[in-house]
């Protein structure tokens, strides 16, 4: 009978070739945006860049502008790349649209005269933005209407009384995630892998190990936590 080879053989003879993970670190550069360092890394391992660096850096400076709250400038970037992007993207677009108000009413709630009674008077730029831009897309389904009666309800509460669910669109992760979402469409836009491989690994590896787990499949040892965080923000937040 042929011994069992232990979990830490088997992972040995599964290690994969230098060049495969050369690739997959030039992937995740190129993918989640850091054109220095993948243009470094070319020239170190003799790999040939999978997308121009100004491609990388528009993606760069768009991710930058949404991480600041400067939507407006982040969604005139988003068109000078290509209109369609937006146009063929409805629930994208609303958030952007949803993540410009919060900054609007963001900005209100950040003044210092925020505890003044005449305070409502200040929201006025913020409700006509969301008459004009997001209203209209409130019949196109109840999802949209949602996401505007739970982001116009920042202006009815104090900021030490918002409810969970409200004050959560405050939270700057929220910026984070739309410009993943950004990146991924504009990635789709030009016919390039949307999501870095190495993300894509992590999960099948969390999965894999799940259901070993659940299979009580012995030879799995304890302690495989990659450390990987979650975000605060919760999946309801926004329309996608």
């Amino acid at each position: 009978m042929r011994p069992t080879k232990s979990f830490e053989q088997k992972v040995d003879e599964a290690k994969p070739s230098k060049s495969e993970i050369n690739w997959i670190v030039m992937d995740y550069l190129v993918s989640e945006g850091y054109p220095a360092a993948a243009e470094k890394f070319a020239e170190e391992t003799n790999i040939k860049l999978p997308s121009a660096p100004q491609d990388i850096r528009e993606r760069v400076l768009i991710r930058n502008a949404l991480h600041a709250g400067r939507v407006e400038e982040a969604v005139y970037m988003i068109n000078e790349i290509d209109p369609q992007i937006l146009d063929d993207n409805h629930p994208l677009h609303f958030n952007l649209m949803q993540l410009q108000l919060i900054e609007l009413i963001r900005q209100i709630l950040d003044h210092p005269d925020n505890a003044n009674p005449q305070r409502a008077f200040a929201f006025e730029p913020a409700i006509v933005f969301a008459q004009e831009q997001l209203a209209p897309r409130v019949p196109t389904g109840k999802i949209y209407q949602d996401a505007l009666e739970r982001t116009m309800a920042l202006m009815i509460f104090p900021v030490d009384k918002m409810p969970s669910e409200v004050a959560v669109l405050l939270h700057t992760s929220l910026r984070s995630k739309v410009a993943s979402d950004v990146n991924r469409a504009i990635l789709q836009n030009r016919g390039q892998r949307d999501e870095a491989k190495l993300r894509q690994l992590v999960r099948a590896r969390l999965w894999a190990e799940s259901a070993a787990r659940e299979a009580k499949i012995d030879s799995v040892p304890a302690g495989l936590s990659l450390g990987l965080g979650t975000s605060s923000v919760g999946d309801d937040a926004m329309v996608t």
